[in-house]
């Protein structure tokens, strides 16, 4: 059987892949639309292949925070293949793509029945949990314009070419950071040759650069994520 385009998805054993498949529907990704906010069932799980969605907190005083982002390499709504659950948390679309969409209910009756499904989603659910351990020491500890160059690589790991479309007002709600605070570490990627940013754009011109600014979460999450596949 020809790749899925998704990561997760093509790892699995062919037998358990297809019974994720017989049930998915292929679905666009929109930018700027939500598929859960808070409060909301998950009742669909989302297995990008192309795109990134976005998972973000928001506080009462309607500041945000990226949690996670998820792109090729794994699903979003992943908290409701085990058991029912209700969204903490808004998942939106970063950037536009495609992604196979599952029924949740459908996914947790293949969890039950199958082992090797139920194991290939914990592993998955684990490295998000890693991963929302680092992001949490980043965020209280690293400097802006490191965790800018650490959040755009991830971006780049899932985009299709070097060109993203990305709103100062945006990269600063993923970061939990002022508009301000995030001019400015961009204008410190720029300097260094890593960036360019222009009209809403971000273009990654030169990716060794930008991993040499970002902080050392970047390398601890892939080497996570690289041991987990």
């Amino acid at each position: 059987m020809a790749d899925t385009g998704n990561a997760l998805l093509d790892r699995m054993p062919e037998a358990d892949r297809d019974l994720i498949l017989d049930g998915a529907t292929r679905v666009p990704l929109i930018l700027g639309d939500d598929l859960v906010t808070p409060g909301d069932r998950i009742l669909h799980a989302h297995f990008p292949v192309s795109g990134i969605i976005s998972t973000v907190n928001e506080m009462a005083d309607g500041r945000s925070v990226e949690a996670f982002m998820v792109g090729r390499e794994g699903v979003a709504g992943i908290e409701a293949t085990v058991i029912p659950m209700t969204s903490a948390s808004r998942q939106t679309i970063q950037i536009t793509g495609e992604a196979l969409k599952v029924d949740t209910a459908r996914i947790r009756m293949l969890v039950d029945e199958h082992p090797s499904i139920r194991r290939t989603l914990a592993l998955y659910h684990a490295e998000i949990q890693r991963e929302l351990e680092q992001t949490s020491a980043c965020h209280a500890l690293h400097p802006a314009h490191r965790r800018l160059a650490k959040w755009l690589l991830r971006c780049h790991d899932r985009a299709d070419g070097d060109v993203m479309q990305l709103t100062q007002e945006y990269m600063a709600a993923m970061l939990g950071s002022q508009r301000t605070t995030v001019n400015e570490a961009a204008q410190l990627l720029q300097a260094e040759g890593a960036v360019r940013y222009a009209r809403g754009q971000v273009r990654v011109l030169d990716r060794k650069a930008l991993e040499r600014a970002s902080c050392e979460c970047y390398r601890k999450i892939i080497v996570h994520t690289a041991a987990a596949a």
